[in-house]
């Protein structure tokens, strides 16, 4: 490369899976000020051979450190792509602008366009939820500034590089309507959509059957238990997830370490049949067990980058 020339570009998460399997693993920032478990979490995941590593913002409205800067660590200390979700709920539309313009300084270029939970789920429930914007306006807004132009209107003097995603909950009575709803963020420029965790195989199958003409791509959610408990309370408690009876039954066989490992195994099978419609996976660590999610990840490396196309199921066609 000569002197003063541009480096090459790195090619985002929608361009990489179009190829070969790409996994995103979610880590949550932490709830206190010790964050060092979580740096080396991001490490385990990255030498597992994560593509990217995801930070919610304040998922469940509980408060954590700033995405912002656990993600700025990520890209600086670890090496590896930051993907920071960008919540509706905590910042008005002069709050989201200056975000996003930060971001932009900082080398963040993928985020994930969310609504977030309600702020009675988590631990201030009696703080003031702004949504000042909907997903759908949200991603809309971001590809602007990628033209450009400010929020208001007005010229930014350069353009930002987003890669902005969309949520996608297929935990719904009605499919169709999941996806209209995902077609809808399309139509507003979402590059590619991340799925709430699915527990069952026929789902996935089913969701592949309905998102086949779609035209981005997919990474489907796949979340490793780590108890009963951890499974009850994501079935009853938690908004868009659902547990098919028979993994439900499953985790009821067993506790400590026999649980976690069952959790895993169950977690291995729903990969090897994502792996069979999507190239997209998008990995949920739970309770900061990275352990868990770095075994999956070499399991999914493991496998090798044949499979389906993300929004595009060459076998159901």
């Amino acid at each position: 490369m000569k002197k003063g020339s541009d480096p090459p570009r790195q090619r985002t998460l929608p361009e990489m899976v179009q190829e070969q399997t790409t996994i995103i693993v979610e880590l949550d920032p932490p709830r206190d000020l010790d964050y060092s478990l979580f740096l080396e979490g991001a490490i385990a995941l990255k030498d597992a051979g994560a593509d990217a590593v995801t930070m919610a913002d304040n998922s469940l409205a509980m408060t954590r450190i700033s995405n912002m800067a656990m993600g700025t660590l990520v890209k600086e200390q670890v090496g590896i792509r930051p993907l920071l979700h960008v919540s509706c709920r905590d910042r008005n539309l002069i709050a989201q602008q200056s975000h996003m313009m930060g971001l932009y300084v900082l080398g963040i270029d993928h985020v994930l366009a969310v609504t977030g939970d309600p702020p009675r789920y988590g631990n201030l429930p009696d703080a003031a939820a702004v949504y000042d914007t909907t997903s759908f306006e949200m991603i809309r807004r971001i590809k602007q500034l990628n033209e450009g132009i400010s929020f208001s209107g007005h010229p930014l003097k350069t353009r930002t590089a987003f890669t902005v995603g969309a949520a996608f909950n297929p935990n719904t009575r009605h499919l169709n309507k999941a996806v209209e709803r995902l077609e809808k963020k399309i139509a507003a420029g979402a590059d590619y959509a991340m799925s709430q965790p699915l527990f069952c195989h026929q789902q996935i199958e089913q969701v592949a059957q309905a998102t086949q003409e779609l035209s981005i791509p997919i990474f489907i959610g796949i979340m490793p238990l780590t108890s009963y408990r951890n499974a009850e309370f994501l079935h009853h408690q938690v908004p868009g997830i659902r547990l098919s009876d028979d993994v439900l039954a499953k985790m009821a066989r067993y506790q400590g370490e026999d649980a976690r490992k069952q959790g895993l195994e169950i977690a291995m099978e729903l990969v090897d049949t994502v792996h069979h419609y999507f190239k997209g996976i998008y990995l949920i660590t739970p309770f900061m067990r990275y352990e868990m999610t770095a075994e999956l990840t070499r399991y999914v490396k493991s496998k090798g980058h044949e499979g389906g196309i993300a929004g595009c199921q060459p076998s159901l066609l």
